[in-house]
C-alpha cells in the first residue's frame, strides 16, 4: 500500500532528525490502518494568547507547558469504534527554544488514555496519539485516566484524572465573535483553524510538575480528520524538519 510506504518514509526521516526513537517509530509503523475521527480539540498552555509555538516562535515563558485533549464524537480505527472516548497529552518544551527547533527533545511527553476504553480501543487510541500528538520527547509515557469535559456557560472545564485540569473561555474579537486563527505555520489537521480564548486556570501534577497558570492561552476547535490527511501532513512536516536539519550549502 502507498500509505505504508509513505509511513515508513516519514518514520525514517523522523528518526534521522531526532524526532522519534526506534520504539516510537515501531508504534507509528502500525498506523497503516485506515481511520477517521470527528470531535473536539481542547487545548491550553502557559503562553500568552495566542500561543507563539504554532508560529515557530519561542514560548512566552521560558518553557511551553501545555495540554491537548481530543474528545471523539464519532470515529473508528480500522474496525474498532471510538465513539465517545477521549485521549490527551501534557508536555513541556525545553527552555528558550521554539516548538519547531526542539521537537523530539522536549522535557517530557505524557499521554492519557480514556480509562473507559476496552483493550482494543486503548491500543487504537495509542496509535492515534502518535498522529494527534507526534512524539515530542525521547520517551513517551502512557497513563489511563478518567477524562471529562464540562461546559458551564462560556466556560469549558477539562479534567484528566487526578493529574491535571484546565478551564477556558473564548475572547471577543474586534468585530464580534471569537478570533479565529487559520493556517498557522505549524498547523496539523486538527489545528488548521481554531478559536482563540483564555484560560481561567491550568494545573498539572505529574512528571514532577506543579503547574498553576491563569489567564494564559486557550484554544478549541471542532474537526473531522482521517488517515489520508495526516499522511500528507506528516510527509510535509518530515520534509520541513529534514530541510531545517540539513547543513547550509556554501
Amino acid at each position: 500500500m502507498k500509505t505504508n510506504v509513505l509511513t515508513k518514509t516519514i518514520i525514517n526521516v523522523l528518526i534521522a532528525c531526532g524526532m522519534a526513537s526506534p520504539v516510537m517509530a515501531a508504534e507509528m509503523a502500525k498506523s497503516g490502518t485506515s481511520w477517521k475521527v470527528s470531535g473536539d480539540l481542547e487545548e491550553a498552555c502557559s503562553c500568552n494568547a495566542p500561543c507563539p509555538c504554532w508560529f515557530k516562535s519561542v514560548p512566552t515563558q521560558m518553557t511551553c507547558d501545555g495540554a491537548q485533549v481530543i474528545f471523539i464524537t464519532k470515529g473508528h480505527y480500522g474496525k474498532t469504534p471510538l465513539d465517545g472516548l477521549a485521549v490527551g497529552q501534557f508536555v513541556q518544551s525545553p527552555a528558550g527554544k521554539s516548538m519547531f527547533e526542539s521537537f523530539g527533545h522536549w522535557n517530557f511527553d505524557n499521554v492519557y488514555i480514556d480509562e473507559r476504553a476496552n483493550e482494543d480501543q486503548r491500543q487504537a487510541l495509542k496509535q492515534l496519539a502518535a498522529h494527534f500528538f507526534p512524539p515530542s520527547a525521547k520517551k513517551r509515557t502512557f497513563h489511563y485516566a478518567t477524562i471529562t469535559r464540562k461546559i458551564e456557560g462560556q466556560q469549558h472545564i477539562v479534567t484528566v484524572g487526578n493529574y491535571g485540569t484546565f478551564s477556558g473561555h473564548l475572547i471577543d474579537g474586534g468585530y464580534g465573535n471569537a478570533p479565529k486563527v487559520t493556517n498557522p505555520p505549524l498547523a496539523d489537521p486538527t489545528h488548521k483553524e481554531f478559536l482563540q480564548g483564555q484560560t481561567t486556570r491550568l494545573t498539572y501534577r505529574d512528571a514532577g510538575q506543579g503547574w498553576k497558570y491563569r489567564n494564559s492561552n486557550y484554544m478549541r476547535n471542532k474537526f473531522q480528520v482521517d488517515d489520508g490527511q495526516y499522511a500528507k501532513y506528516e510527509a510535509e512536516m518530515a520534509r520541513k524538519m529534514a530541510a531545517a536539519k540539513a547543513p547550509a550549502k556554501g
